[in-house]
C-alpha cells in the first residue's frame, strides 16, 4: 500500500525516533489540583530544610510554601471578569479620545496675555491637560488593582470631569 502525500505533510522524518523526548504525550498518571498543592508544600519544605539556613528563615519560608496554594486561589478570585476588562478597555479608549481632544485645544492659538508668567502658567496648564487623561487612568488602575468597585468608580467619575469642553465648545 502506498502513503497518501497528504499525510506527508503531517509528518516530520524521524517522529518515530525512541530516542527523541516524548513531546505532548501523556505521561504518568494525572494529579489532582489538592494533591499538587500537597506535593508542592512538600517539596517546598524539603528544600527548605536541606537548605543550611538559620531556623528563623527556614520557618518563614515554610510559611510561605505553606500558603503558596491560598494565594494561588486569591490571586484566580482578583483576575477581572470579562466584562470588567471590555469596560475597562472603552473607558482607555474614551480616555485616549479625550487626550486628542485636549491635544487639539493645547495646539490652538492661546491668547495673549499682558503677564509673562501668566502667559507661560497658561500655556504649561494647557499640556497638562493634555496629560491628565493618561495620568488619570494609570493612577486609577495602578492605586486601586486589587479593589474592583473603586477602580470603575474612579474611571467612571474621570470620564466625567476630565471631559474636553473647551474643544467641544470651540465648534
Amino acid at each position: 500500500m502506498t502513503r497518501d502525500p497528504d499525510d506527508d505533510a503531517l509528518r516530520w522524518e524521524g517522529d518515530d525516533d525512541p530516542t527523541l523526548a516524548p513531546g505532548w504525550k501523556t505521561v504518568g498518571k494525572p494529579v489532582p489540583l489538592d494533591a499538587a498543592s500537597d506535593a508542592t508544600d512538600a517539596a517546598a519544605s524539603a528544600a527548605v530544610e536541606g537548605d543550611v539556613a538559620a531556623s528563623d528563615e527556614a520557618g518563614a519560608e515554610r510559611t510561605t510554601a505553606s500558603t503558596g496554594a491560598t494565594d494561588v486561589e486569591a490571586e484566580a478570585a482578583a483576575q477581572p471578569s470579562s466584562a470588567e476588562l471590555v469596560l475597562v478597555g472603552m473607558l482607555g479608549g474614551v480616555y485616549l479620545v479625550y487626550a486628542v481632544g485636549w491635544l487639539f485645544w493645547a495646539t490652538s492659538p492661546a491668547p495673549e496675555l499682558a503677564d509673562p508668567v501668566a502667559q507661560f502658567m497658561f500655556g504649561l496648564g494647557r499640556w497638562f491637560a493634555v496629560l491628565a487623561p493618561a495620568l488619570w487612568f494609570g493612577a486609577v488602575l495602578w492605586l486601586a488593582a486589587g479593589r474592583r468597585r473603586a477602580r470603575m468608580i474612579w474611571l467612571l467619575a474621570g470620564a466625567v470631569l476630565l471631559v474636553p469642553v473647551p474643544f467641544l465648545l470651540r465648534g
